[in-house]
């Protein structure tokens, strides 16, 4: 079996930061958040890492030069999650093991929580493992849905949850890891079918369920890795995360 691989999404322009900058880019505590990211997976043992860019890609390629490990897959077009990992395909061929998939713009990800997910993969072998947390206010995010015996048995979004459903606390981080060769498989069969037209990383999970595979949600995501960066005013936030958590600031 193969070492674990990610791929890291990394190609939105992240237009709600009001600049021409793309997101991965934005400076928190002097660096370019993606490399936050890198530097966990490469914590966790996750030396081979697929960065999909897309906007600016030239930009983030060169800022991301001197790293080891990185391959580049440039998505022409942002047409979903689902997406930007469907082309990826040719990168997963031949895999055999553990893909972690994040986005790039998660600079609070945190190695320990990699590292679990990773050793309960290797522990259990299933098709796939969501790393998820419990929020007292879930509002905007996915919610984990479980049977009574407690499995895992679907990823609601907010506006398609009932009232009981939206009571739940558990949600989706879009950190994953999968097996690759399952989610080659998965990864043919996701539709567009949908209001926005989009293909969904979070639909594989439930289409893996289905096929009666063996999927998994892991509540063991730290707190701080809820905090998001989605406008400039969130910047602060986080910083002032990283500082509790000891990351040196340079500004």
């Amino acid at each position: 079996m193969n070492k674990p691989m990610a791929i890291v999404m990394a190609a939105g322009k992240g237009t709600r930061m009001k600049s021409e900058l793309p997101k991965v880019l934005f400076p928190v505590c002097g660096r370019p958040m993606v490399e936050y990211v890198l530097d966990a997976l490469n914590a966790s043992g996750v030396e081979r890492r697929v960065i999909v860019v897309g906007y600016r890609a030239e930009d983030v390629q060169k800022t991301l030069a001197d790293y080891e490990g990185l391959e580049f897959v440039e998505q022409t077009e942002q047409l979903g999650t689902g997406h930007a990992v469907q082309v990826c395909r040719e990168n997963l061929k031949g895999h055999d093991g553990a893909v972690v998939v994040l986005t790039g713009d998660s600079p609070l990800v945190r190695t320990s929580s990699l590292k679990q997910l990773l050793d309960e993969y290797e522990r259990t072998r299933p098709a796939c493992i969501l790393g998820t947390l419990h929020k007292d206010d879930a509002t905007g995010l996915g919610r984990i849905v479980r049977d009574a015996s407690g499995q895992f048995t679907g990823i609601v979004e907010e506006k398609d949850a009932t009232d009981e459903q939206r009571k739940i606390t558990e949600v989706n981080m879009s950190t994953y890891v999968f097996d690759a060769v399952e989610l080659l498989d998965a990864l043919k069969k996701l539709t567009n079918d949908n209001r926005q037209g989009e293909y969904y990383l979070t639909d594989c999970p439930g289409i893996m369920k289905k096929e009666g595979k063996d999927v998994r949600a892991l509540p063991v995501l730290d707190p701080c890795e809820a905090l998001s960066i989605n406008k400039i005013d969130d910047l602060r936030v986080v910083e002032d995360e990283m500082r509790r958590l000891g990351v040196t600031c340079a500004n």
